[in-house]
């Protein structure tokens, strides 16, 4: 029987993987028997963020190549999986095997702009990413320490300066030293692992591990092939003709000792980044331990010490002598400016907010491991479409407790605002992607599909749930709201606005910061990302973090007279979707990238959401 394409369903090992649920959050075994086709998928680079399809390269293409489909979170991860001329026997070794020979003239054209893209993959150090049932087929090799590093990608080739400088992957081979000059990797050795079904209750066998070396041969008989001798070099300067000739060879290693369950565990096991992880978190800890020591001593002894204070207040005369944040009580609750906008937000907030968790805890569950492709965008999008209800309803209830009237308004800008804005950066980017040619442009069907989900199915859940949010009644506040606004004393810097959620952000964003760049590292060197139960810790401490954070900010303004927190709660913890956008732009310097980044709009909502409420529950508990 045939191997599983990427993506598919594979033939069913058991009754169990016939199930519903299997289906969409399991992998199943694939039996090999006889035939074992590897697929391509994108190519990238580091130093480029357009990655391009297999078939953008002059590479040996299948004659009826197949393409599986593809998952939603696959297609905007810009994933375009196909079928390849490589195709093995089960069992059956094979030594430098032609697969295609690709021939280039000097005075044609077309043969000069393919080439010339070739060499355009090579200087940016543009990666292969083959698959065989499901599994990157991985390029092993040491690094410092003794220790191996099992990479799902393989360079296309490398090249050498004019100066001589040895980029990239040249390194490897002492031969790959001529100045101004390209080396293809235009053979690979691989080696497919497999777990037999000996002594199982299964016949066939399993693959367990698939890896490949990439090697450079010029060979002078197509006729006679030895996979021997120099390097395959292409001359900076295009002046005489050339032939490329691709090769493979295959081999098998029975592997018993590996189960197909863990099969993945020699990849991830070779990234090296637990040790800092777990500094990161420490790192973390530590800030959390210190803020929530200062919320303690906010509440348990400075507040409660003013609550026992005001209560033994008898006289009038004794009242004028207040101070201090109680004497603001009747101004705190008092409607914030733009409370349309606020609570659009607020909404916005709490559908990113639940999405992430449900997210991040299905990945900690496993459901949505790196086997399962595109899983993880494709249940983040499907979860935050589903979500429009609760976001309707606090966006409703709140503006009606900030004594809102314009209430269509109110519902068509949650529905539309947010969402309008990341879609259109999105649409623009696309566009862009689209005329440079890139795989990472969405097709014109999904996004059709993606504003199908838009609009038939967030929107009406989101008008649902302001349905409901405006039938509730006003939040009720713990006091009345004076007529006449109190007169705000002059401010000190630190209490000002500006500097106070400039400040705010600080302590939060250090507490991610370590997490942030394996993340987007991952993102932007196109590696995998599989330490869900890390990041959903630190999700943990960076909602604990701005809490706190936001809590003791406020408290400050309200102790120096000032009772404009709504806005202030929002955006001190919202301002550390600001650092995550510098910090971002820093890492895709160092990857020589330039980008667009709309996911610290939504972090920004998601932070602003959480310790509003949790200011608001400080001084309705006051």
């Amino acid at each position: 029987s045939q191997a599983r394409p990427p993506g598919g369903a594979a033939p069913p090992a058991s009754g169990f993987c016939k199930s519903l649920f299997s289906y969409f959050f399991s992998s199943c075994p694939s039996l090999f028997q006889s035939l074992i086709e590897l697929f391509v998928n994108r190519l990238d680079s580091v130093e480029s963020v357009l990655p391009y399809e297999y078939d953008a390269f002059d590479f040996c293409q299948d004659m009826e190549e197949k393409r599986p489909s593809e998952n939603l979170g696959q297609v905007l991860f810009g994933e375009r999986i196909a079928s390849s001329p490589y195709k093995f026997t089960f069992k059956k070794q094979e030594t430098c095997k032609k697969v295609c020979t690709r021939s280039y003239d000097p005075g044609n054209s077309a043969d000069k702009t393919k080439l010339s893209f070739l060499k355009k993959g090579m200087q940016l150090n543009y990666q292969h990413h083959w698959i065989i049932d499901n599994m990157p087929v991985t390029w092993c090799y040491d690094v410092e320490d003794g220790q191996k590093y099992c990479n799902p990608g393989f360079p296309i080739g490398c090249f050498v300066t004019p100066d001589g400088r040895v980029k990239d992957a040249c390194v490897i081979n002492s031969e790959f030293n001529k100045k101004n000059t390209f080396y293809l990797f235009n053979h690979v050795d691989i080696t497919i692992m497999y777990h037999s079904g000996k002594d199982e209750n299964w016949p066939g066998a399993r693959l367990v591990m698939a890896r490949l070396k990439p090697q450079s041969y010029k060979h002078t008989d197509e006729n006679n092939l030895s996979c021997e001798g120099p390097p395959m070099e292409i001359p900076g300067e295009f002046t005489n003709k050339l032939n490329l000739i691709y090769t493979y060879s295959v081999t098998f290693e029975e592997k018993n000792n590996i189960k197909w369950a863990s099969r993945w565990d020699y990849i991830l096991e070779s990234m090296p980044h637990t040790n800092i992880q777990w500094f990161s978190i420490m790192n973390s800890l530590v800030i959390v331990l210190f803020l929530s020591g200062m919320v303690a001593m906010i509440i348990l002894r400075t507040l409660h010490k003013d609550i026992a204070r005001y209560n033994q207040i008898d006289s009038s005369e004794d009242a004028q002598e207040e101070f201090g944040w109680k004497l603001v009580h009747g101004d705190v609750f008092r409607p914030p400016r733009k409370g349309m906008l606020l609570s659009v937000f607020l909404g916005q907030g709490t559908q990113i907010f639940i999405m992430t968790f449900i997210t991040l805890f299905l990945a900690c569950l496993g459901f949505l491991s790196p086997a399962n492709r595109g899983a993880l965008m494709t249940c983040a999008v499907v979860l935050w479409v589903l979500l429009g209800t609760p976001a309707g309803y606090v966006s409703a209830r709140m503006y009606k407790t900030f004594r809102g009237e314009k209430w269509k308004t109110n519902v068509l800008l949650t529905a539309l605002l947010c969402p309008g804005i990341v879609f259109a950066d999105f649409f623009i980017m696309n566009l862009i992607l689209w005329v440079k040619g890139s795989s990472a442009a969405i097709p014109f069907g999904t996004l059709v599909a993606i504003l199908a989900m838009w609009f038939g199915i967030s929107v009406p859940l989101t008008f649902v749930g302001a349905y409901f949010g405006f039938k509730e009644k006003p939040i009720e506040h713990p006091v009345r709201t004076n007529q006449i606004p109190r007169q705000i004393p002059e401010q000190s810097f630190f209490t000002k606005p500006l500097p106070g959620i400039i400040m705010g952000g600080i302590l939060p964003f250090g507490c991610i910061f370590i997490q942030l760049f394996f993340i987007l590292n991952s993102i932007w060197s196109h590696q995998m990302y599989y330490m869900f139960g890390f990041l959903f810790l630190v999700f943990i401490i960076l909602l604990i973090t701005c809490s706190e954070a936001t809590v003791l900010l406020c408290y400050f303004h309200l102790c120096a007279e000032d009772y404009h927190w709504w806005w202030r709660s929002f955006l001190t913890s919202s301002f550390t979707a600001v650092y995550l956008f510098i910090y971002h732009h820093f890492i895709l310097r160092l990857h020589n990238d330039h980008g667009l980044d709309f996911f610290p709009f939504h972090r920004g909502s998601l932070c602003g959401w959480h310790d509003g409420l949790d200011c608001y529950y400080l001084i309705s508990s006051a």
